[in-house]
């Protein structure tokens, strides 16, 4: 029976990770030429290319990102089966904020596996801005927190390589599913607060490139902003994982500016912190993706 192999899988994942062949050695103890190979032999294996390659690093394809989500559920039962067998087992209370922009569709469904996987581990969730996550971990009211960082926003702050994202996402503009864009009107705007990134960074960039807008209303939550927008009352700058029902991309050639991606990340760990905690972490970065 044709299976995939463990350590090219753990392989996989570190390159995407890392975004590079070459940053990705040192984080499975190999050189840059046996990660080359591994992921070719992987490649081989699953009958189709995985990544693609370019000056400034390495993207998974479809079909990668497809095979990384197996991956990480493989390594983590794996881990788990492990730690299981040699009497070390997760169990303690975390308390976890997560951005209210990560998977807004299938956080849910996510979290209940975690907990059927993971029985003994008490999850106290949160879901927050992610300024507000921020704080709140800055001053001590979370042990792990997700947050969401715009590439290129000033407000961004590096995290640096220790910290890898769990999972990217492009930004695009959605609207009522079919929607198009009136000619030579201003462009209605739906947005969260203010004190949202992400709000701040969208009316940056139409007035840097000098689009027309009103704020045509400002929703508490994801999910209201969704209803707004399946509502028809205009158009948001979300995630791609924020599609819905009766919403959907605007329909290029729309005239609004291209959009980044987005990192989603665990904030940076304490020092000092519990080993559960830090177990917990590494736990949840391959569940969460």
């Amino acid at each position: 029976m044709q299976t995939f192999d463990l350590e090219q899988l753990r392989t996989l994942a570190a390159v995407i990770d890392a975004g590079s062949l070459t940053a990705a050695a040192p984080r499975v103890f190999l050189s840059q030429s046996s990660v080359s190979e591994q992921i070719r032999k992987l490649e081989e294996r699953a009958g189709q290319s995985l990544l693609t390659r370019s000056k400034s690093g390495v993207a998974p394809t479809e079909a990668g990102t497809r095979l990384l989500a197996y991956a990480r559920r493989i390594l983590a039962l794996s881990d788990e089966a492990f730690r299981n067998l040699h009497g070390e087992t997760l169990q303690g209370e975390l308390r976890l904020a997560v951005t209210d922009y990560f998977r807004p569709g299938d956080l849910t469904q996510l979290l209940a596996r975690l907990g059927r996987s993971y029985p003994q581990v008490r999850l106290n969730v949160s879901i927050l801005k992610s300024d507000a996550l921020r704080a709140a971990y800055s001053n001590g009211e979370f042990d792990v927190g997700l947050a969401m960082n715009i590439s290129g926003a000033a407000s961004s702050p590096e995290q640096g390589p220790k910290v890898p994202a769990i999972r990217r996402e492009s930004l695009v503009w959605l609207g009522a599913a079919g929607m198009r864009l009136a000619k030579g009107e201003p462009l209605r705007l739906l947005a969260l607060p203010d004190t949202c990134s992400l709000h701040q960074y969208t009316v940056a960039l139409l007035r840097r490139r000098k689009v027309p807008y009103v704020l045509a209303h400002v929703a508490s939550g994801v999910a209201g902003l969704q209803s707004a927008l399946a509502a028809g009352l205009g158009v948001a700058c979300l995630n791609e994982s924020a599609v819905c029902d009766g919403v959907g991309r605007l329909v290029p050639p729309h005239g609004l500016p291209a959009l980044p991606r987005v990192a989603f990340q665990f904030l940076p760990g304490r020092r000092g912190e519990t080993e559960f905690v830090t177990r917990a972490r590494e736990m949840l970065a391959t569940h969460l993706v």
